[in-house]
């Protein structure tokens, strides 16, 4: 068992800016319109915008308001499929006898994003970037638990995902729309996070990712759910 307390939560989808978004959004829950809308990081300077691709955006637009007056903060960053829209246009590039931009490619790595948030807050803490599967969230927050118990007064948890190109909509169906969710994990025992088995013979997946489940059930003030992915069933309980 691992114990958290979530002190704040952002989050953003196109359309989805603010916790009244979210709270409506959560009640009548549906898919998002594929949009090329980015979300609001007017607080950079634009040469430092220019460089962040739209998945990139998304995580700061949501960990940097958590991080504000925080010193020393880690910074655990998941995602499954990653940069994956910047890699593609490398391969196309690649199909069409172009030239490669070295800035491209050095920015389309697993780990980019934690280095440029590392540039630009001038944090030196430690990071990490997980590329885990359709329970993420569960192993990021692993993650971020050790952090803790090792002594950090708060983690970052961020996990986003954009959605694929189209050339990769055949294999790729676990993400219905952009998004980004970030938590602000601190020690305590408001949360338990537990693992057992998953035993049943058709498990069911969820309709949406598990962070996102995740606002789901804390804008419902639900107190117990669970979330299986594959063999394994996560059992989240929160003290009343």
């Amino acid at each position: 068992m691992i114990n958290f307390n979530i002190a704040a939560w952002r989050a953003w989808a196109p359309g989805l800016d603010n916790v009244a978004d979210w709270q409506a959004w959560s009640q009548q829950p549906q898919a998002i319109a594929a949009s090329d809308a980015s979300p609001d990081v007017s607080f950079l300077p634009a040469m430092q915008r220019r460089r962040l691709s739209r998945l990139a955006r998304m995580a700061f637009s949501v960990g940097w308001p958590l991080a504000e007056g925080h010193e020393a903060l880690p910074l655990v960053f998941v995602s499954r499929h990653g940069e994956t829209p910047r890699t593609f246009d490398i391969l196309s590039e690649l199909a069409a006898d172009q030239p490669l931009s070295p800035t491209q490619f050095s920015l389309s790595v697993h780990n980019a994003v934690i280095g440029l948030w590392s540039i630009m807050r001038g944090e030196t803490s430690e990071m990490t970037a997980l590329a885990a599967a359709g329970d993420g969230l569960e192993h990021g927050l692993i993650e971020a638990c050790a952090l803790l118990n090792e002594g950090a007064p708060a983690v970052l948890l961020v996990i986003t995902e954009e959605q694929p190109p189209q050339a990769y909509e055949h294999w790729i169906d676990d993400v219905p729309f952009a998004y980004a969710v970030g938590l602000l994990l601190t020690p305590g025992s408001q949360w338990h996070l537990t693992l057992t088995s998953n035993n049943a013979t058709s498990p069911s997946k969820t309709q949406w990712p598990h962070a996102i489940e995740l606002l789901r059930h804390l804008l419902a003030g639900q107190t117990s759910f669970q979330h299986a992915w594959k063999n394994r069933l996560w059992h989240w309980q929160r003290t009343p």
